[in-house]
């Protein structure tokens, strides 16, 4: 059994997700606020140590065309910082739409707008982690 931990990277707050120990469903975590990349890393490394995490999913906010801008940028160097700190596998998922659809989603649960602002990167790792998880349960599904 592995669990996987969704992270959606801001510039601000970090999203984060983990999962069940099936790998079926992600659950959301308190949002990081952390004041460098440095301390990002170290909440990120004691989450991966409090949930028995292998693997970490890693948002990319790609533009629409598809092409990487300054925030794509940004979180590959925090994913290349997280995988240098130690045994861990980093996967990229390209999290185009996700933060909207995360504010849909809260809004349609009536939520107010300032707790909607707390709650989106929360969502969005939310969103991150289960569509890689529903990719990687329907691969294991076609190989069987």
């Amino acid at each position: 059994m592995q669990r996987y931990l969704g992270i959606d990277f801001g510039t601000k707050r970090i999203g984060a997700a983990v999962s069940d120990e099936l790998g079926l469903t992600a659950q959301p975590l308190p949002t990081l606020e952390p004041s460098t990349d440095e301390a990002a890393v170290r909440a990120i490394r004691e989450l991966m140590d409090q949930y028995g995490v292998l693997e970490v999913v890693v948002g990319l906010p790609k533009n629409m065309n598809g092409t990487l801008g300054p925030s794509a940028e940004r979180a590959l160097a925090f994913a290349g910082r997280l995988e240098e700190s130690g045994s861990v596998k980093v996967t990229m998922w390209d999290e185009r739409l996700t933060s909207m659809a995360a504010e849909r989603l809260l809004i349609e649960a009536d939520l107010s707008r300032a707790k909607r602002k707390r709650r989106v990167d929360q969502m969005a790792a939310v969103l991150i982690l289960q569509g890689f998880l529903d990719r990687r349960h329907r691969q294991r599904e076609r190989s069987s």
